[in-house]
């Protein structure tokens, strides 16, 4: 009934979105619907599109809270606090700080002498505004797509079939990244014109391939791939294979990947 619903008030929207579930695809086991024909379905909530319209509708009496979480704002609403009003989750050290939104998971953020501040701190940036003001992050997010800032749409941690990497830091010539392979992991064979990289393992046992030469590196133990070599690495082992990668070279970004063979099926 609510299709019909939808159909009957918003017929744009039911169009895009069955497009976009036609033209959708499998992508590290989630279902990613297809970008352009999502992005033209109009930006309404279900609300003003269909609660406010239909006539097939009933209402019936909750005696409970609620709370649709949709700010930083209200997350200090329904948290435990402190004996300074303050809530708080992650390693976080405060002096003199009240009824604030303290978030800080990755590392040691201290807040002093500070009041009604919502502080958030990520791999990927620190926000820090007002409590009363939180809505105004959309704007934030606004303007940093518009002035191409990849922290709008990319995180430090990038999530793929065999794992995941975390991009640790980076410079003009170089890169480091931690690389965590699970077991049965097979990255693609692949090879780059523009870098070279050294991988160093620090937890399990990786197989690497280099050109016709396949040998295993263990924990404590190293390999240089060159340019232009073709290579694969692999966690043939139970538990999760783990290992910094130094990537150096004139161009450092992951385009420059050149897939020969993909258990996968990347293109």
């Amino acid at each position: 009934m609510l299709l019909e619903e939808l159909a009957r008030y918003e017929p744009a929207m039911v169009a895009s979105v069955e497009a976009a579930v036609a033209g959708a695809h499998d992508d590290l086991g989630f279902l990613r619907l297809e970008t352009q024909a999502f992005s033209e379905a109009p930006q309404k909530s279900i609300d003003y599109a269909v609660m406010e319209k239909t006539d097939r509708s009933a209402v019936v009496a909750g005696q409970f809270r609620w709370s649709d979480i949709g700010s930083w704002d209200a997350i200090f609403d329904i948290a435990e606090r402190d004996k300074s009003g303050n809530a708080v989750q992650g390693t976080v050290v405060t002096a003199n700080a009240r009824n604030c939104v303290i978030h800080s998971l990755d590392r040691l953020t201290a807040v002093v002498g500070a009041d009604d501040l919502v502080v958030v701190s990520t791999p990927d940036a620190v926000l820090v505004v007002p409590r009363a003001r939180a809505q105004e992050v959309r704007e934030l997010v606004v303007k940093l797509k518009t002035s191409g800032r990849r922290e709008a749409t990319d995180h430090r941690r990038v999530h793929r079939p065999w794992g995941y990497y975390d991009s640790v830091d980076a410079g003009e010539r170089f890169q480091v990244k931690r690389i965590v392979v699970q077991p049965g992991g097979t990255l693609s064979l692949q090879k780059h014109h523009h870098r070279a990289e050294h991988w160093v393992v620090v937890r399990g046992t990786a197989e690497v391939t280099i050109e016709s030469n396949v040998q295993s590196v263990h924990e404590n133990e190293s390999v240089y791939i060159p340019i232009g070599a073709v290579h694969r690495l692999a966690n043939r082992g139970k538990i999760p294979l783990e290992l910094i990668e130094v990537k150096t070279g004139s161009y450092l970004g992951e385009d420059d990947i050149i897939r020969i063979e993909d258990v996968y099926q990347r293109s």
